[in-house]
C-alpha cells in the first residue's frame, strides 16, 4: 500500500472522528495555527507535523477520494471520516517510514539537505582536484557556510570525502532496513549531476509524494543520528551546526512569551501588541505546548485543571464542546490550555 495512504489513515484513525479531513491536510503541511500545533500534541502526530509542507490540496483530495473508492475509509458526516474494517487492516501492515519526525525537523530538513548535498558536491570535486564547477546549491548562506567549513576544519580538503563518505556508511550501516537510494541518486559530485526528485521518483518506481517521504524518511534517520551522537559524525554534525537551535515557537509567540517573562499580564500584552486576546491565549497555548517548565496554575486553578483532565480521561474525548459541557465553570481557553500542558499523558 501506498506510504502516504497508510500516513492518512493512521490521522483518521488518532483523531477518531473529532476533526475535519482536512485537519489532517494542515497538519502534513505543518500549518503554524494554534489548531494544528495542539492537535499534533493531542493525537499523538507529531512525527507527520509538516513532512508534507509542498502538499497541494488537490493532491490531497485526490487522495481521499481514492481511500474512498479503494474501501479503506468511509464518511462518518461531511468531511469527517474513519478506517473501514478492510482500512483498520492495511494499518497493521509494517511501518517503513519509522524515522520520521516532522515536529523536531521540519524546520531544519531542507536546509540540511541543502547544506549536505553541498557538501558532498564539493568533497568529490576536492579528490579529483576540480575547482570549475557550478555549485548544485543556489543558497549563499549555504555558499558562506561551506567557505567556513573548509577554512575552519581540522580535515584537510583531500581528506574530507573520505572521511564523509565513511560518517555516511556508519551511518547506514547502522540500520539496514532503510535504502538510501532515494537520497543517493539525487546527489551530484565530480563530472556527475543529480537526479531530480521527479526523474528519482519514476527511476524508484515510486508515486512523486511517496519518493518525498521516503526521502524525508532517510534525512530525519541521519538527523537523529548526528543528535545522538554528534562525536561520530564530525563532519554531518557540522553540517547540522546551528541549524537546531531555532526556537520551536512562532515569532509571535516568542515575542508573547518574552513579554510574559518580563510580567505583563496578557491582556497587558493584546494591548501593547495590538491584538486580540484570543490570540495571546493563542500564543500561550502553544507556549505550553513547547514548554513543560511553563506553569498554567495562573490562568487555571489546579483543581480546575484536575477536573478537566479527568473529565477528558473518561469520555476519551479532546473535543472542546464535549469537554465544556461537563465542565460548565470552565471556559474554552482554559480548556485548551490544560489539553495543551496534560494532553500528552491523557
Amino acid at each position: 500500500m501506498d506510504q502516504f495512504k497508510k500516513i492518512i489513515l493512521v490521522c483518521l484513525k488518532r483523531i477518531n472522528q473529532e476533526r475535519t479531513v482536512y485537519s489532517v491536510f494542515h497538519l502534513l503541511n505543518g500549518k503554524k495555527s494554534s489548531q494544528t500545533i495542539q492537535d499534533a500534541h493531542l493525537f499523538s502526530l507529531k512525527k507527520y507535523f509538516g513532512i508534507l509542507e509542498s502538499l497541494p490540496r488537490e493532491s490531497f483530495d485526490i487522495i481521499i477520494r481514492q481511500l474512498i473508492e479503494e474501501g479503506l475509509i468511509y464518511s462518518c458526516r461531511e468531511q469527517y471520516y474513519f478506517p473501514t474494517e478492510l482500512g483498520e487492516a492495511a494499518l497493521q501492515q509494517p511501518n517503513t517510514l519509522d524515522e520520521l519526525n516532522g515536529w523536531k525537523y521540519q524546520r531544519v530538513t531542507f536546509l540540511f539537505w541543502e547544506r549536505l548535498s553541498l557538501l558532498i558536491q564539493v568533497a568529490s570535486n576536492l579528490v579529483y582536484n576540480e575547482t570549475n564547477y557550478l555549485p548544485i546549491q543556489k543558497n549563499q548562506d549555504v555558499h558562506r557556510w561551506i567557505k567556513i567549513l573548509l577554512k575552519t576544519s581540522l580535515v584537510t580538503k583531500t581528506e574530507i570525502g573520505t572521511i564523509l563518505y565513511q560518517e555516511l556508511m556508519a551511518c547506514f550501516d547502522e540500520k539496514q532496513e532503510i535504502d538510501p537510494s532515494p537520497l543517493v541518486f539525487r546527489l551530484t559530485g565530480y563530472q556527475q549531476i543529480g537526479l531530480t526528485t521527479m526523474q528519482t521518483a519514476k527511476k524508484l518506481m515510486l508515486d512523486r509524494i511517496d519518493y518525498e517521504l521516503y526521502f524525508t524518511n532517510i534525512i530525519h534517520y541521519i538527523l537523529r543520528k548526528i543528535c545522538e551522537n554528534s562525536g561520530r559524525f564530525p563532519l554531518l554534525s557540522f553540517a547540522l551546526e546551528g541549524l537546531m537551535a531555532q526556537s520551536e515557537l512562532t515569532q509571535s509567540s516568542s515575542t508573547t512569551k518574552n513579554l510574559l517573562h518580563h510580567g505583563y499580564s496578557p491582556e497587558t500584552i493584546a494591548t501593547m501588541r495590538n491584538l486580540k486576546l484570543s490570540t495571546i491565549h493563542d500564543h500561550l497555548v502553544e507556549i505550553a505546548l513547547h514548554h513543560d517548565d511553563f506553569s498554567i496554575d495562573s490562568y487555571v486553578d489546579q483543581s480546575l485543571q484536575q477536573e478537566i483532565i479527568q473529565i477528558a480521561k473518561s469520555m476519551s474525548s479532546r473535543q472542546l464542546k464535549v469537554i465544556k459541557e461537563k465542565v460548565a465553570q470552565a471556559s474554552y481557553f482554559q480548556i485548551r490550555l490544560v489539553l495543551a500542558k496534560f494532553g500528552g499523558l491523557l
